[in-house]
C-alpha cells in the first residue's frame, strides 16, 4: 500500500522503528486535532500532509474528526467545569461578606443538593415507569437503564445512594445493629422485585411480586422458593393474599389483575448445628481469616469503585434451569380481571376476600366481585395515574394514590352511598398509602414526606415525617403501629405514629439492601423474623425486629 505523502527514506525509518513511528503519529494526532492550532485557511486535510501514515486518506481524516469530537466534549466540560468553580467561589465570597455561615458544610451545598434531589426525582420516576410497564420478554437492568457502570450523572449517583455506600458502616451504630438484624436473604427473582406480602392463612408464607413477570411464594424460615407464578405477560407489581384462603391476587403491566390458587408445603425444619469446644475454636479460626478476606475485599472494591454493580450484576440463585429456581409452577389463573386500558399497578382484597380494588395508570381504580369476575364499580376522579390501593383491614373503606399528589378514600360501607375524600398535602407523586388499625392513614410520597392524617379530620395530617430521599410502599405494624420507610436510596427506617424515629436498619456493602428498597412488610406473628423488605437488588431480605426494646430506647 503506498504511504501517503511519504519518502521511502521515511518508510524505511518507519520499518526500522515501528514503536517510535506509533509515537510520533500519536503526537501528530494531537497535534493537528485542535483548533487553536491549525492556521487559518489550512484545512484538517492539508495537514496530514508530511506525515507518515499507512491509513487512507479518507479514513485517517475520518478519525481525526471523530478525536476532534471528543476533544470538543472535553473542552466543553473543563470550560463549564471552571464556570461552577468561579461560581461556587463567587458566593462563597458573598456569603462571607455578609457574614452568613452555614452550619456543617459547604454553604453551597443546599443549593445543588436541591437540584440533584429534582433530577433524582425525576429520574426514579423514569424507571419505575419503564420497568412497571413493562411486557417485553427482556430482562432488564439498571446498568442498561441507566448507560453502563461508569455513565453517571449527579442524579444517577444520588439514586444509586450517593456517598452512602461509602459512610453507611460507618453510621451504624452497635445499638441499632442489635435492634435490628437481618436474618434471611430470598434470593431467585431475575429482576427487580416492586412488592411482597405475607400470607394470613396457613402455612404462613412470604411472597414477592418481580419486574421478571413472576410472582414467587418463599418459606421464610429456610428461605426456599416453594411455589412460582407465570401467569403475566407483563411486569407484576403487586401481591396480595386472600384473608381466609389459599389464593392470592396480582397486579400487572400486562393490563390485568389476576386471582390464583396455590398450595405449598413448608419444609421440614433443620436441626440446630452441634456446637462443640473443637468446633468453636475451629469456627474461630475461619471467622477470622473470612474477617481478613472481607476486609481486603472491601478495600479492593473501594479501590475500584465498582462492588456495587458487581455484586447485582450476578444472577443470583439462578440454577441450569429456565428459571430462578425449580419449583412447582402455577400457568394459570383461577381468575382473570381485565377492564383496565392501561398498566395495573396494585390490587387488594376488601374485607371479607369477596370483593378486589385494582389501581391502574388509566387514572381509574375498579371494583370486582370475585365469585364472577364481574366489574361493580369504577372510581374515577384523579387527575393521573394512579400509583397504589389498600383496603382498610375490618371495614369497607379504600384509599387510593396518584401522581396528582393526592390520595382518595373511599367508603363503602353504606351500599347505597359512596362518598369519596380528597386528602391534599404533599407537593410530589403519592407513591403508597395505607390504613392503620385505629381511625389513621400513613401517606408516603416522592416529596420526600411521610404524613399521618385522622380520618376524622382530613384538613391537614397531624404529623409530617421529613427525610432524605423518596420514599415508596410504606407499612405499618398492626400491634405497635411502628411506619417502615422504603427509600430510594437505599435505606429503610422506622419511625413511630408522633413522627419519631427510631431506627435505621443496618446497610453496607455486603449487608442491606445495594439498590432502590421497593416496599416493607411487617409479619407480628412472626416473633423472629417480623419485618420483609424488596428491592430492585432483586432480593428480598427478612429482619428481626426488637421491637420493645426499640419503644424503649425511645
Amino acid at each position: 500500500m503506498p504511504v501517503e505523502g511519504g519518502s521511502s527514506s521515511g518508510s524505511g525509518s518507519a520499518a526500522r522503528h515501528p514503536k517510535q513511528k506509533r509515537k510520533a503519529h500519536s503526537l501528530s494526532i494531537r497535534r493537528t486535532n485542535s483548533t487553536e492550532d491549525r492556521p487559518p485557511g489550512v484545512l484538517r486535510g492539508d495537514m496530514l500532509e508530511g506525515q507518515d501514515s499507512k491509513l487512507p486518506h479518507a479514513l485517517r481524516n475520518n478519525l481525526l474528526d471523530l478525536f476532534g469530537q471528543i476533544e470538543r466534549e472535553f473542552e466543553n466540560l473543563y470550560i463549564e467545569n471552571l464556570e461552577l468553580r468561579r461560581e461556587i467561589d463567587s458566593l462563597n465570597e458573598r456569603l462571607t461578606g455578609d457574614g452568613q455561615t452555614i452550619e456543617g458544610g459547604d454553604p453551597t451545598k443546599g443549593a445543588l443538593k436541591a437540584k440533584a434531589s429534582h433530577s433524582t426525582s425525576q429520574l426514579s420516576q423514569k424507571l419505575k415507569t419503564t420497568y412497571k410497564a413493562s411486557t417485553s420478554k427482556c430482562l432488564y437492568t439498571f446498568q442498561d437503564k441507566l448507560g453502563g457502570a461508569r455513565n453517571f450523572s449527579v442524579a444517577t449517583w444520588e439514586l444509586w445512594g450517593g456517598d452512602s455506600w461509602i459512610v453507611s458502616s460507618f453510621k451504624a451504630t452497635t445499638g441499632s445493629r442489635a435492634l435490628c438484624q437481618l436474618l434471611k436473604e430470598y434470593v431467585g427473582h431475575r429482576d427487580g422485585i416492586w412488592d411482597l406480602s405475607v400470607t394470613r392463612t396457613q402455612p404462613v408464607v412470604l411472597g414477592t411480586a418481580s419486574a421478571d413477570h413472576s410472582a414467587l411464594l418463599w418459606s421464610i424460615e429456610t428461605g426456599k422458593c416453594l411455589l412460582k407464578y407465570s401467569g403475566h405477560a407483563g411486569s407484576v407489581n403487586s401481591i396480595k393474599f386472600h384473608p381466609t384462603e389459599q389464593m392470592a391476587l396480582t397486579a400487572s403491566g400486562d393490563q390485568t389483575a389476576h386471582i390464583w390458587r396455590y398450595m405449598v408445603q413448608l419444609p421440614a425444619p433443620q436441626p440446630p448445628p452441634d456446637v462443640t469446644v473443637s468446633s468453636l475454636g475451629a469456627n474461630r479460626r475461619c471467622h477470622d481469616l473470612f474477617h481478613y478476606s472481607d476486609l481486603m475485599h472491601c478495600l479492593v472494591t473501594q479501590t475500584l469503585c465498582d462492588e456495587d454493580q458487581d455484586s447485582s450484576d450476578r444472577e443470583e440463585g439462578e440454577v441450569d434451569g429456565e428459571g430462578p429456581c425449580e419449583v412447582p409452577t402455577v400457568r394459570v389463573a383461577t381468575a382473570t380481571l381485565k377492564s383496565h386500558q392501561s398498566v395495573v399497578i396494585a390490587a387488594d382484597w376488601l374485607v371479607g376476600g369477596r370483593q378486589v380494588v385494582t389501581a391502574s395508570w388509566d387514572r381509574a381504580a375498579n371494583l370486582y366481585e370475585v365469585e364472577t369476575s364481574e366489574l361493580v364499580h369504577t372510581l374515577t376522579g384523579h387527575d393521573q395515574e394512579l400509583t397504589h390501593c389498600c383496603t382498610h383491614p375490618t371495614q369497607r373503606l379504600v384509599v387510593t394514590s396518584s401522581r396528582d399528589t393526592t390520595f382518595r378514600l373511599w367508603d363503602f360501607r353504606d351500599p347505597s352511598i359512596h362518598s369519596v375524600n380528597v386528602f391534599q398535602g404533599h407537593t410530589d407523586t403519592v407513591t403508597s398509602a395505607v390504613f392503620t388499625t385505629g381511625d389513621n392513614v400513613v401517606s408516603g410520597s416522592d416529596d420526600r414526606t411521610v404524613k399521618v392524617w385522622d380520618l376524622k379530620n382530613m384538613r391537614s395530617p397531624i404529623t409530617t415525617i421529613r427525610t432524605d430521599s423518596a420514599v415508596n410502599r410504606i407499612s405499618v405494624s398492626a400491634n405497635q403501629r411502628i411506619i417502615a420507610l422504603p427509600h430510594d436510596n437505599r435505606q429503610v427506617r422506622l419511625f413511630d405514629m408522633s413522627g419519631v424515629r427510631l431506627a435505621r436498619l443496618p446497610r453496607s456493602n455486603r449487608m442491606g439492601h445495594r439498590r432502590m428498597v421497593c416496599c416493607t412488610a411487617w409479619n407480628e406473628e412472626n416473633q423472629t423474623c417480623n419485618l420483609f423488605t424488596c428491592g430492585f437488588d432483586r432480593q428480598a431480605i427478612g429482619w428481626n425486629i426488637n421491637i420493645p426494646a426499640l419503644l424503649q430506647e425511645k
